[in-house]
């Protein structure tokens, strides 16, 4: 059994949801040593979120943001939150990265990721301003 763990920082991005497969794939060239394994994704952060969703109409993603907006919106009228500390969008993003979460765990095959046909990494943020977002990767299993 091999472990192995780095950090990498994602596209600087405003609110919105991103396909980051082929970004995550780049940053690891080391899940090509992996003949079977995992790899977990952890984003340090808590007002933005990582999930395994479409991978092909960018609609989705869009519908996606729009459907988390209005779970969870901004509290204009200052009657929703008590946290406001870092503005209007702040508080509606914690609740949207516990709802998503932080972290997701995709199988590692033959040195691919093995994901569903239609399944790709996202990231979303929930920040209305572009922040600089940090994941540790962590790759566990057998070598090739």
């Amino acid at each position: 059994m091999s472990w192995f763990q780095k950090q990498f920082t994602l596209p600087t991005r405003s609110r919105g949801s991103y396909l980051i497969t082929d970004h995550v794939e780049q940053a690891l060239p080391e899940i090509a040593g992996y003949k079977v394994g995992l790899l977990n994704l952890f984003v340090q952060h808590t007002s933005c979120a990582l999930s395994l969703n479409e991978n092909w109409d960018e609609e989705v993603r869009e519908d996606m943001s729009d459907a988390l907006d209005r779970l969870v919106p901004e509290d204009r009228k200052g009657t929703l939150y008590r946290h406001s500390a870092e503005g209007l969008d702040d508080m509606p993003a914690h609740v949207k990265s516990a709802l998503i979460g932080a972290s997701v765990t995709v199988p590692i095959k033959d040195g691919k990721l093995a994901t569903g046909t239609w399944q790709g990494i996202w990231y979303l943020e929930f920040r209305n301003g572009r922040h600089v977002r940090k994941v540790v990767a962590t790759l566990q299993g057998e070598k090739m």
